[in-house]
């Protein structure tokens, strides 16, 4: 019997949104982070080795049980971002809240 692969971790996630533009300013308003390119319909966000890929076109109504988590190294200023940026949390014990296209992220503290 052949041996499989071990998966070993991630490569990138994809997240779709309506506009790049907007999504770079949505995520600029509460995120410090690095751009690792950009074409018309995609934007690339540095997490280390890891990206996540924002893709125009979402068409899907928001999902409550999907999600992304993201960690951050300061919840209290995610939590103050969020505020300035005026993204009202979810309700619950996690730091949730959701992108102007219904993605649901939560933000855990290293």
């Amino acid at each position: 019997m052949a041996t499989k692969p071990r998966v070993i971790g991630f490569n990138h996630v994809a997240l779709e949104v309506g506009d790049i533009e907007e999504a770079l300013a949505f995520y600029g308003r509460i995120f410090d982070f690095q751009l690792r390119g950009k074409s018309a319909t995609m934007a690339f966000i540095d997490l280390g080795d890891q990206f996540i890929a924002l893709q125009s076109g979402c068409k899907q109504p928001a999902d409550d049980g999907r999600h992304v988590g993201l960690v951050v190294d300061d919840k209290e200023a995610a939590r103050a971002a969020l505020k300035a940026a005026g993204v009202k949390p979810i309700d619950g014990q996690f730091l949730d809240f959701r992108d102007p296209w219904g993605q649901s992220h939560r933000d855990r503290r290293l």
